[in-house]
């Protein structure tokens, strides 16, 4: 009998948020993730407006039209990032995320690494890098590993 090749569990859940990204309305990046507990997804986001709020598919994208260049100026964008969309969906339905893992297509930002740290997320793994020195020191800082796979 020949043994299947199957995926580690990290790769594994870096592929879904390569699906999770596909449902992003961001015209500049499409970012996945998922917060996992126990080999168990718990919740998911990609980045995109806000619920009821015009996409930037439909509208442009403000931080190409300011020439605003990436990682910086954070709140000049109509989107969330797809972290922040996972901590909400989480929050929404009532499911504590202490103690998960995040599973990213990127690397967050430093917003997003400072709700990640005080969500108590224990564990963190990315596909591509972020030009955004501040959020490694932090997570460094408050002992939150993380690896790009």
């Amino acid at each position: 009998m020949k043994k299947c090749d199957r995926p580690s569990w990290s790769e594994y859940f870096m592929s879904i948020t390569e699906l999770v990204a596909q449902r992003s309305t961001c015209i500049r990046r499409k970012v996945g993730a998922i917060l996992v507990r126990d080999k168990r997804i718990i919740a998911t986001g990609y980045n995109g407006a806000p619920s009821g709020i015009k996409h930037c598919l439909d509208v442009g994208c403000l931080r190409e039209q300011m020439g605003i260049p990436s990682g910086e100026r954070h709140e000049l964008c109509r989107g969330l990032h797809a972290e922040q969309n996972s901590i909400i969906q989480a929050a929404l339905h009532g499911t504590s995320i202490e103690g998960a893992t995040l599973y990213c297509s990127n690397m967050p930002c430093s917003i997003c690494s400072k709700m990640l740290i005080n969500a108590r997320i224990v564990e963190i793994f990315f596909k591509e890098g972020y030009a955004d020195p501040l959020a490694s020191d932090m997570l460094t800082e408050a002992g939150i590993p993380y690896h790009q796979i």
